[in-house]
């Protein structure tokens, strides 16, 4: 499960309290509920002791994965995004960092410069790291680090299959979930890039797409 754009209300990341008791109620009938997310893992770590659902989170789209409070997995190596960051800055206008909780994997910029120029420069210099919008904002993360080898160290953890793998997103950055999953499901707030690539869309936004989501899964998942 993604997090801003997908559980939240609005840009301020105000949770949507209806979808998060819907995810609760989920993890009481024994399904695993895991939040995969730009946001750091920490966040996601804490969403899910304070709402009640699985205690795990893959953060920083997939380049740190936090088990506990001093149990985290690095998938990422910052110097190198950090080396990145500094290419861009120096021959690019307006490149700034976003004010976020630390991260131990990324750099997180604001959505201000030209994403595409910035992947050309990147490309020129031989600098080999990942540059995505979750429209939260711009991220660099080391080369084949994202959501889906992220998730994936979980599910060889858990013993999880791809069958039993359901992913809900709403940006670029959940499609690499959404191919390791056997069910994705774009929400009505994704772009047509995003919902192509989902074998499933629904109509409404953020969380209230996610309950209208749940809504048409109901059948599968109350089998355990």
């Amino acid at each position: 499960m993604d997090i801003d754009g997908t559980i939240t209300e609005n840009g301020g990341g105000r949770i949507h309290l209806d979808a998060l008791e819907a995810l609760r109620r989920l993890t009481v009938m024994g399904h695993n509920v895991i939040y995969v997310t730009g946001r750091s893992s920490v966040e996601g770590f804490l969403l899910s002791v304070f709402g009640g659902t699985t205690k795990i989170a893959v953060g920083e789209n997939g380049g740190c994965i936090t088990l506990g409070s001093n149990d985290h997995i690095l998938l990422g190596k910052i110097d190198e995004c950090k080396s990145a960051f500094d290419m861009i800055k120096s021959n690019i206008d307006n490149v700034k960092e976003k004010c976020v909780f630390p991260r131990m994997t990324e750099v997180v910029l604001e959505r201000t410069f030209d994403l595409d120029l910035a992947r050309k420069l990147l490309s020129e210099k031989n600098i080999s790291v990942e540059l995505s919008d979750s429209q939260y904002a711009y991220h660099i993360n080391s080369s084949g680090v994202n959501k889906g080898t992220g998730f994936t160290k979980i599910m060889e953890k858990l013993s999880i299959s791809r069958d039993d793998v359901i992913a809900i997103g709403d940006s670029a950055t959940d499609i690499p979930l959404f191919k390791i999953a056997k069910t994705s499901i774009a929400l009505g707030n994704a772009s047509d890039q995003v919902k192509s690539e989902a074998n499933m869309v629904v109509s409404a936004s953020a969380g209230d797409g996610v309950l209208e989501a749940l809504d048409k899964l109901a059948p599968i998942l109350s089998k355990i």
